[in-house]
């Protein structure tokens, strides 16, 4: 049976790029005689034409976080595993990859644009300054969703691996991650100073990767801190992963971490069609679970979030990818492509959910595990079939680091773009807007992190996962609004457009009632409440000037189509 589910699912991805991708393709009418901004404005630093084989890797390593991992398996637990799939499966090929897929080529056809300069350029300067406030609003919860389900992991441990007075699975996990920042900030300065062949620093330092892993085992009590000391901790790394330079932290960790990403994938691989395992799990549990989020319609959408439909892909298409593409045809490959990549590592992540017994999910008083930890255990468990049971330990530290891993990656990218929009908002340039815009960005995750309670990662995910969505649904009315004023079909945007407006406002209008009438004061339910409402106000903002502008200007004649669109 999940042999038979992982063929169907694979098939459908592959349908989606050959045919759904392909037709998308045709309606941008990519061309490659036309000179993308990395060759127009090359410049050695930001604007590098890359190999569409390197730059998929970039992109899907920067894209494919924890978001397509943890969702899933929040969902899965909650809702059963059906109709988390048929939402990856169909998310995925008609909202998700569309979405990537056209932020890319419309930033392309924008000289390299962000998604707030496109929503200015076409919607106007009040549009653009609240998309961005959006934008900056959205990474903040990205922050703090990642940081505190992070500071769980690090501080739990695993019913598997009872028995050992003397081994402490998060500690090994928390050695293993900052072990693996230090080997790559190593990594950056012998880049920087001693420039040695790429060759021969993959050879040294990607072996080392893995072995930071074991060390996490032999040391696993040297960083066995509380929650929220992680937390605190985690945040901290944020500020300093924003304000240093990019040699130095973000892309050594960057390349190194992508070398994780597919050995993960890798093992997912081996353990669904080679494993043996049977589904345990039951498909389906009901609509309504219970407490504040427990409605299938529309909490189901949102919590999986980053596996269907991810609008921070849209931030990392227009703001790194399209500096880099060389010729406009990659970016069906990069776009679309790496999304339905991201879209099987939601599969895999959902299949660890389906074959695991209850006693890998849930703790001796009922209460799930962090999503970090059960995709640890999943991620192990897989491990051990090359390398055998005896390795557990070391294959679950593995499978936990990977998660970390991905998390950092999350971090730092939503940091610096925090940064950037606070900058560019206020316009203080240089040093002095960097750490403004980095202390703005990081203040309301301290403040949430400090007062929240261990496992407060829920709450936090299904904001996130709103406002994720949300920014998704208006990076495409912005596109819509594009193909619209160039006389384009809008079909294939507008409809996706308008099913994830619909379940993410529908999900944040429930999320400011329950956290208003849950909240006792001024505490984290009313900020959530407060969060949720200034979302919604942006979003209608937004939606309501599009239709007004859009209105009033009409279509452009096909005379005087610009050169910029088609």
């Amino acid at each position: 049976m999940l042999t038979l589910l992982a063929v169907v699912f694979i098939a459908w991805l592959v349908f989606g790029y050959f045919g759904y991708g392909r037709w998308i393709a045709s309606q941008f009418r990519l061309d490659d005689k036309r000179i993308t901004p990395a060759n127009r404005l090359e410049d050695g630093q930001d604007f590098v034409p890359a190999a569409p084989f390197y730059l998929f890797g970039q992109h899907f390593s920067a894209i494919a976080a924890a978001g397509p991992i943890a969702g899933p398996i929040i969902a899965g637990m909650a809702f059963g595993w059906l109709p988390c799939l048929i939402w990856i499966a169909f998310g995925v090929v008609l909202i998700g990859a569309v979405h990537d897929f056209s932020a890319l080529t419309s930033s392309v056809r924008h000289g390299a644009g962000s998604i707030a300069e496109i929503t200015r350029d076409k919607l106007g300067g009040a549009a653009g300054r609240a998309m961005m406030a959006f934008i900056w609003l959205a990474l903040v919860y990205v922050i703090v969703a990642f940081t505190d389900i992070t500071a769980g992991t690090f501080v739990s441990g695993d019913e598997a691996l009872a028995g050992s007075t003397a081994f402490n699975p998060g500690g090994a996990v928390a050695f293993a991650s900052v072990a693996y920042l230090c080997l790559s900030i190593l990594l950056g300065l012998v880049e920087r100073f001693l420039k040695p062949p790429l060759w021969l620093a993959t050879v040294i330092f990607v072996p080392a990767t893995f072995g930071v892993a074991y060390l996490g085992t032999m040391f696993s009590n040297v960083f066995a801190f509380g929650h929220q000391t992680w937390g605190m901790i985690i945040l901290l790394y944020c500020i300093a992963a924003s304000l240093v330079p990019v040699w130095a932290l973000l892309q050594p960790r960057g390349y190194l971490g992508g070398f994780v990403l597919y050995s993960a994938i890798a093992l997912g691989i081996i353990g669904i069609f080679f494993g043996g395992y049977t589904i345990q799990q039951p498909a389906f549990k009901s609509f309504d679970v219970g407490g504040m989020t427990g409605l299938l319609f529309p909490f189901l959408f949102v919590t999986i979030a980053c596996g269907a439909c991810s609008g921070f892909h849209g931030l990392v298409c227009s703001g790194t990818t399209s500096k880099q593409l060389d010729k406009e045809s990659h970016a069906r490959p990069i776009g679309y492509g790496a999304m339905l990549a991201e879209g099987f590592v939601a599969f895999m992540a959902l299949v660890i959910v389906m074959i695991a017994s209850n006693e890998l999910l849930y703790g001796p008083d009922g209460k799930a595990f962090a999503a970090g930890k059960i995709y640890g255990n999943g991620i192990g468990e897989f491990l051990t079939l090359l390398i055998g049971k005896e390795n557990l330990p070391f294959a679950i530290t593995f499978g936990a680091m990977a998660f970390s891993t991905f998390v950092f990656d999350t971090l730092d990218v939503g940091m610096r773009l925090g940064r950037y929009l606070v900058q560019e908002l206020i316009g203080v340039p240089g040093r002095l807007g960097a750490v403004i815009g980095t202390l703005a960005t990081v203040a309301l995750p301290f403040f949430l992190i400090f007062y929240a309670k261990p496992g407060s990662w829920v709450e936090f995910w299904t904001l996130f996962g709103a406002s994720n969505q949300l920014l998704a649904a208006l990076t495409l009315l912005s596109i819509t609004a594009w193909l619209y004023k160039a006389r384009k079909r809008i079909a294939f945007t507008l409809l996706p457009m308008l099913f994830v407006l619909s379940i993410t406002l529908w999900a944040l209008v429930s999320l400011v009632i329950g956290n208003f009438q849950a909240s006792t004061g001024f505490d984290i339910k009313m900020v959530n409440g407060l969060a949720s409402l200034v979302l919604i106000g942006l979003a209608i903002f937004l939606v309501v000037t599009a239709f007004v502008k859009l209105r009033s200007e009409g279509r452009t004649p096909p005379d005087l189509e610009p050169e910029a669109a088609f």
